[in-house]
């Protein structure tokens, strides 16, 4: 596997990092079925979603892959009257990545990170290495550090 702009950024921080290989199926992207893959419950693999907001425009929300985004909370947190997702045909021109692969690592420009604050609470979490089957696990304080993120609630269980 050849380095990702992620891990050329984390290594340019000096950051530690492991990578984790799996299987993709390209009709089964979810966040719940990487963490299978990878061996780890699926509240400490972070999903990577784009968004847009009516005042400040595009920002990335990073939350645990069984969660679900809470966006009347992301935009308080944000700024925005209000936030919606990115439609799948604009993440790639907006991000630089694919569904599936996106990160907020070494994206086409440096949107604002919000991650869940349920990241705080383990020692290592996984998330996109900027491609399909790949995934980089690192300690939170870390992937915050690495992104510059905002820390808030912005995740709910899935109804």
């Amino acid at each position: 596997m050849s380095k990702t702009n992620a891990c050329r950024i984390l290594d340019s921080l000096g950051i530690a990092y492991t990578l984790h290989d799996y299987e993709v199926d390209p009709n089964d992207l979810a966040a719940e079925t990487v963490a299978a893959k990878v061996g780890l419950p699926p509240e400490q693999v972070f999903k990577t979603l784009a968004v847009r907001g009516d005042r400040n425009g595009i920002s990335v929300a990073v939350i645990p892959g069984n969660f679900e985004l809470d966006l009347k909370a992301l935009a308080a947190l944000t700024g925005d009257r209000k936030v919606e997702l990115l439609p799948l045909k604009e993440v790639q021109p907006v991000t630089g990545y694919i569904r599936g692969g996106v990160t907020a690592l070494g994206m086409k420009k440096d949107y604002p990170v919000f991650v869940d604050e349920t990241m705080e609470i383990w020692d290592e979490v996984s998330v996109s290495a900027g491609v399909r089957g790949t995934q980089i696990v690192l300690s939170p304080a870390d992937y915050l550090r690495a992104t510059s993120a905002t820390v808030g609630e912005i995740a709910r269980q899935k109804a």
